[in-house]
């Protein structure tokens, strides 16, 4: 009796299937904002980040040599996200389910970066500073 070549094929494709999703997810680059979420209030440059179920966005690039306040919003977070340590500047604190809460941070040297990260360490949010 001839075996089919069935098996082989399909197992073929699962694992073209899987290799490509991988490199994709690899290889793509991280949300990246600027823009949208940094402002400057009363000399001092305000970087917006969202917490719930992630840090969003997950990388900011920010002017380096201006005092800077991290402006975390929740909105009904009650996730690990609420959890949240700056450890660059000694943060580690309980945020609120809803509300704002800012992080003083000095003015940062080009080239440094502040990362937050979440409570489990599955979340994460860099600020660059140039």
């Amino acid at each position: 009796m001839k075996s089919s070549p069935l098996p082989i094929i399909v197992a073929i494709l699962i694992a073209g299937t899987v290799i490509g999703g991988a490199f994709i997810v690899a290889t793509r680059s991280p949300e990246v904002a600027s823009v949208e979420n940094v402002s400057i209030e009363n000399g001092k440059q305000i970087v917006e980040i969202s917490a719930k179920g992630k840090y969003s966005p997950k990388l900011t690039d920010a002017k380096a040599g201006v005092p800077t306040v991290l402006r975390v919003e929740t909105n009904g977070t009650f996730d690990c996200t609420s959890q949240l340590t700056v450890p660059s500047v000694g943060y580690r604190e309980a945020l609120p389910p809803s509300g704002t809460t800012d992080i003083e941070l000095t003015a940062q040297e080009p080239g440094s970066t502040v990362r937050g990260i979440c409570a489990m360490g599955m979340y994460s949010f860099e600020v660059r500073f140039n």
